[in-house]
């Protein structure tokens, strides 16, 4: 009999803890957002099905020879803004503000290397808040930088995500203290000379090798808590890096203009 008590005792608190995650679960983000255009989900909506795990393959990225080397751990000359510290042939988030080229892209194929801190001595940073930055085309389309390794957050805001628009298609995410690489084909908006819209932006993007948005349509430039609009610009803009509070590092950075296709 006391074998039986001690067998129910023990299904009785596995059932409270599943009961306790679930209810974790369902707060990953928000349903009070707006609902996204052609989907069941809201913006940042916590329900929506988590991307598979995959395992990427370790390599980094030299520059070609047309590349417009942007960082290559030797100054900050191509920025502005900030500055970062700049240390070892990296830079890194410092508080100082998002940093952004001094040259404007249109079209174009950006490679990116970033890593997030080692967690400090009893540090249990969790979601949104666990090293947060994000790689931004034209300085408002944001590919999310996070440590999204063994940590939950909402889809449209992990690793790789464009933010507060579309999940990824894996979660090819390293550990935090490892070089992780972004390869991103960014194809800008086009606007007729009245200003409206003729053409959405498009954006490939490969996480360590892993394909994680193919030629994925962008609903409009980067916001929070709500759906993306376009508002005109120029065909050209700046990468920014954003300072989002924490010590996010980046290094080996270049970019290749692309023809606009006519």
């Amino acid at each position: 009999m006391l074998d039986h008590k001690i067998l129910l005792t023990a299904l009785l608190a596995s059932s409270a803890t599943l009961l306790a995650v679930t209810g974790q679960e369902d707060k990953l983000g928000f349903q009070d957002t707006p609902t996204l255009p052609g989907t069941e989900w809201h913006v940042h909506d916590g329900l929506r099905p988590q991307p598979p795990v995959v395992t990427p393959g370790a390599s980094a990225g030299e520059a070609p020879s047309d590349a417009t080397i942007l960082f290559d751990g030797s100054s900050l000359d191509a920025w502005e803004g900030g500055p970062w510290e700049l240390k070892d042939g990296v830079m890194t988030v410092n508080g100082t503000g998002q940093i952004q080229t001094k040259d404007s892209f249109g079209d174009c194929q950006l490679h990116v290397e970033w890593r997030s801190p080692l967690p400090k001595e009893g540090e249990n940073l969790r979601g949104q808040g666990r090293h947060n930055s994000g790689v931004f085309l034209f300085g408002r389309y944001e590919i999310q930088v996070l440590d999204c390794f063994e940590n939950r957050t909402y889809p449209d805001g992990m690793t790789g995500a464009v933010y507060g628009q579309e999940p990824p298609m894996a979660n090819a995410c390293l550990p935090a203290g490892e070089w992780q690489s972004y390869d991103i084909l960014f194809q800008a908006p086009r606007f007729s000379e009245d200003g409206a819209l003729e053409s959405p932006a498009q954006v490939t993007v490969l996480l360590n090798g892993v394909a994680l948005h193919h030629a994925r349509t962008l609903l409009g430039a980067t916001v929070y808590r709500n759906v993306a609009s376009y508002a005109e610009h120029g065909e050209k803009g700046p990468i920014a890096l954003q300072d989002h509070g924490n010590p996010v590092s980046f290094r080996n950075i270049w970019v290749r203009d692309l023809k606009r296709a006519r």
